[in-house]
This record gives structure tokens, C-alpha cells and sequence, in this order.
């Protein structure tokens, strides 16, 4: 294999060039705690000096980093590999061509060859900026990242405050989204794996925990109203899911969490919890250990219900060879059935009277303690209602009420989950309707588009489900890259020709 040309004259030359730059730096910052010295300190002469030697430092950055991408490749064009290949195409050698990048230490000018396809009709490529992973083809993978963790607690106008005060960085609108947009779409495509990893490191601990219950996977669903961009309602419905894992002492371990924006009929959600459930199962039963507890908990909307009654209920269980399916346990939210029995108390006995409040608190016990709660609850409405007359309205709330909490009352045996450490509430899920949509996206004024909602809710969910650095690392490292016609990869000095 042809040995790649290096010049030890350019490369001394190189390392002198960097000398004389961090010496110029060295020696206005050495000029500053001069300065500061010569004066009495006060408060605001040593904030400035501060911000002074925070803004010298920075330059330096900016100025190596632009020094090392002039560095990568060689002057002259002869010196340059004539073919590389990229994604299975192969592309000729063409001119330098001048390009503004952005990094956390400010802009960078440099220049790179282009590569234009050799087939007619394609597009060029600039070999230098792919291996450096530009986001969006203007920022380092560093500031992306950066931008991303800003958005997904900042609106766009305070993220490019930021950039501009702290970075030197001043973007328009269109561009911070097209970056924010840009590292979303990437980092989403392994937010999958990441949550696997993360769910199958819960349950180890769950299983190799102390307590006297059986580790239970918990998932939820819930919507949420958000306000939309050119809607006749103003608002439509967004869908939040998660998936808990719970110890042996019955203490949560962690969350998952998944988020979409408003769409007919909620197919993505119901796609993407349906994979991350059977992958996430699939791969705890690889492991040989035993299958934890199942429990859904929801309040007794549509979507909730159909996803338990089409999907849930249908999953085959890998722990049995007959092709059974799981053993999931609907829970419906014990504070959802409370507000039904708080209906009942009122219909029966008037709204916020003493005798209402004192039922309500008493059936409130019945239902979480007594095993078999709901049915004595029920019991008990029933013949306060035949000992009362009640007006046509109160009677309407007392039978939609009852209806209801009847209707599910197969869902709401609390006394029996408490008993073998299931979690009876979905506060999880309606937590996550909180952090995933709520705090970020329903703000004073603010409406979405789908698509750049979505951008946001992507980012939010790997924030919030604690791997975003192994997702960000893992998307970093797929990231294709050329090589030279010949098929061997770039090396430091990639572009240097073979001899």
C-alpha cells in the first residue's frame, strides 16, 4: 500500500504558526491582570476583567480551529486525491471553494475542495466538510449540540441571544431552525435503541434490588391539547406516553417518555410505543430473566382504550412457547376515578356541602383499601339515590358518573394492585404531558406548526429520558464518510495524494 506524503518542513512551520499565536494571546492576557493588578479591585472592574479574558480565551479557540481545518488540507490541487468516493458514488476534484463555518468559539473561514459528481446531473460534495459533521452544513457538531440542549428549554429568540452574548454566533431565525431541524432528524433516528438500553439497565437494577414485590413495567398514555397554526379550533391534540420501570420496594426507577404532535387517529405514537414495548421485552427475555410485572395506567379515554384493547392485549409472550399473549393489567388512574365519585358525592348531596365532602372522603378509602372497593362504593351511591329525589341535572351527573365508574370498575381493583406493588396512578403520564408539551410549547402566544413542534418534542423526549449523550455520541459516529477512490479510508492527512 502506497505510503501517504508528509513534509516535516511544513508541519515545523505549522507548530511555529501555533507558538506565535497562543504568545500574542498570552501576552494581552498577561496585559490584562497587569492592569487589573495596578488598580484597587472593586466589583466592577473585576466583572469586566472577567468577561475580558473570557472573550480572549474564546478568540484563541476560534483562531486554532481555524488554523487546524487550513491545516487538514494541502495548498496546491495536485496534492489532493483526483477521485473519492461517498455513499457509493464516486466523485472528481475540483477547486477550492471559501466557507464560513460556526463553533462555540465564533465563526471560522476556511477553504475546501469540492468534488462534483462524476455522473451527470449530481450534486458536489465537499469531502473536508463531512468529515468534520457539519450540522446542516454550517455548524460544528459541538455548537449543534449545544443549540439543541438551548432549545429544548429556550424560544428561538432567547437561543439566539444566547449564541449571539456567549458565542459571538448571529444566526437568523430560518438558520437556527434549519440546525435545530437538522441535529433533531438525526439524533431521533436512535432514540429507539437508547431507550431499550436504558429500560433493560432498569429492570437489572429492579431485579437485583431488595423488596418483597415483583419489579413492574408500567406504560402510559395521554393527550394533550396544543395550540396549532391555522386550526379553526385553535387547538388540537397531542399524544405523550411513557414507560416507568418500579423496583422490588415499589420506588420508580426511571422514565421513558415519548411524545407526537396532533395527527388523525394517533398512528405514529401507537407505532412508536408499540415497537419500544416489544423491543424492549424482546430484548429483557434474550437476557433469560424472568418477565416483570405489566401494568398500563390511563384514564379511560378512546385512544388509550383502543391501544390497550388492539394492541396490548394482543402482544404474544415470549416467555411461553403457546403463543399466549401478555398478562398486561389495565389500572385505570385512581385520581381519574375519584373525580367520578366526586360527581356522585355532589349529585347525591350538593356540591361542596359538609355531607358530600364527608362521603366522598369515606367511598375515597373504600375504593383504594377495601378489596373489592368499587363494588361497595357503587353499593353505597344506589341507596342514597333511591332514599333522595333528585332534581333532572343532579340525576343526569349521578347516572354519568355511575355509568362510568361501573363501566370500569374491572379496571380499578386498587387494594389488589397496592397489594403487589403496583403503581395505581398515572401521574407519570400526566407529568410528562407537563414536561414533554407544556412547558416548552404553551407558552404566552405561541402556536406550532407540526413539523417544527415536532422538532422540539424529539429533543425534549431525549432530554427528558436521560440519553442524550449516548444517542448524540451514536449518531455522531454513524455519520458516513468518504474515502478515497482506492477504498482506504481518510487518515489525518486524508486529502494527501497516494505516491
Amino acid at each position: 500500500m502506497s505510503e501517504i506524503i508528509t513534509n516535516p518542513t511544513a508541519h515545523a512551520s505549522a507548530n511555529s504558526d501555533i507558538v506565535e499565536l497562543l504568545q500574542a494571546q498570552l501576552t494581552e492576557l498577561q496585559q490584562m491582570l497587569n492592569q487589573f493588578r495596578e488598580q484597587p479591585p472593586t466589583p466592577a472592574a473585576f466583572c469586566e476583567l472577567e468577561n475580558r479574558i473570557q472573550s480572549c480565551l474564546r478568540e484563541v479557540g476560534r483562531r486554532l480551529l481555524e488554523w487546524l481545518l487550513v491545516q487538514l488540507e494541502p495548498a496546491l490541487r495536485d496534492q489532493t486525491s483526483p477521485r473519492v468516493q461517498f455513499e457509493r458514488e464516486t466523485y472528481r476534484r475540483r477547486p477550492k471553494q471559501p466557507k464560513t463555518i460556526y463553533s462555540t468559539f465564533g465563526p471560522i473561514e476556511y477553504s475546501r475542495f469540492r468534488y462534483e459528481a462524476c455522473e451527470r446531473g449530481g450534486t458536489s460534495i465537499f469531502p473536508l466538510d463531512l468529515m468534520l459533521g457539519l450540522e446542516a452544513h454550517l455548524a460544528t457538531p459541538a455548537l449543534a449540540e449545544h443549540v439543541g440542549r438551548l432549545a429544548v428549554h429556550h424560544e428561538q429568540s432567547q437561543v439566539l441571544a444566547i449564541l449571539t452574548r456567549e458565542h459571538g454566533v448571529c444566526w437568523a431565525v430560518k438558520t437556527l431552525r434549519k440546525v435545530t431541524a437538522s441535529l433533531a432528524n438525526g439524533m431521533a433516528s436512535f432514540r429507539e435503541a437508547g431507550q431499550i438500553r436504558q429500560a433493560i439497565h432498569w429492570l437489572q437494577k429492579a431485579f437485583a434490588g431488595k423488596g418483597r414485590y415483583r419489579p413492574v413495567l408500567a406504560v402510559g398514555r395521554d393527550g394533550i391539547m396544543i395550540p396549532m397554526r391555522k386550526s379553526k379550533s385553535g387547538f388540537k391534540e397531542a399524544c405523550a406516553a411513557t414507560l416507568a420501570v418500579y423496583g422490588r420496594n415499589g420506588k420508580r426507577l426511571g422514565t421513558l417518555y415519548l411524545g407526537t404532535m396532533p395527527e388523525p387517529g394517533q398512528g405514529i405514537m401507537t407505532r412508536q410505543l408499540t415497537s419500544l414495548i416489544e423491543k424492549i421485552l424482546a430484548a429483557w427475555h434474550a437476557r433469560g430473566a424472568d418477565c416483570p410485572r405489566l401494568a398500563y395506567l390511563t384514564d379511560g379515554g378512546h385512544h388509550p382504550r383502543e391501544f390497550y384493547q388492539r394492541v396490548l392485549r394482543k402482544m404474544t409472550n415470549p416467555w411461553f412457547k403457546d403463543g399466549r399473549p401478555f398478562d398486561w393489567q389495565w389500572v385505570l388512574d385512581f385520581w381519574h376515578a375519584c373525580g367520578y365519585l366526586g360527581k356522585l358525592a355532589a349529585a347525591l348531596f350538593g356540591n361542596g356541602t359538609k355531607k358530600a365532602n364527608a362521603w366522598f372522603g369515606r367511598m375515597r378509602h373504600w375504593l383504594r383499601d377495601r378489596v373489592g372497593g368499587i363494588s361497595e362504593v357503587l353499593r353505597s351511591a344506589t341507596q342514597y339515590q333511591n332514599l333522595r329525589d333528585l332534581s333532572k341535572t343532579r340525576t343526569e351527573v349521578f347516572e354519568d358518573a355511575y355509568r362510568f365508574l361501573n363501566k370500569h370498575k374491572v379496571w380499578m381493583q386498587y387494594a389488589d394492585y397496592r397489594r403487589i406493588g403496583m403503581p395505581i396512578g398515572s401521574g407519570v403520564t400526566e407529568a410528562a404531558c407537563k414536561t414533554v408539551f407544556t412547558q416548552r410549547l404553551k407558552r404566552s402566544g405561541m402556536t406550532w406548526k407540526t413539523e417544527g413542534g415536532q422538532v422540539i418534542v424529539d429533543l425534549r423526549v431525549l432530554h427528558l429520558s436521560g440519553i442524550w449523550p449516548q444517542v448524540h455520541a451514536e449518531c455522531l459516529n454513524a455519520k458516513p464518510l468518504p474515502k478515497v477512490a482506492s477504498g482506504i479510508p481518510f487518515l489525518t492527512n486524508f486529502f494527501r495524494k497516494a505516491a
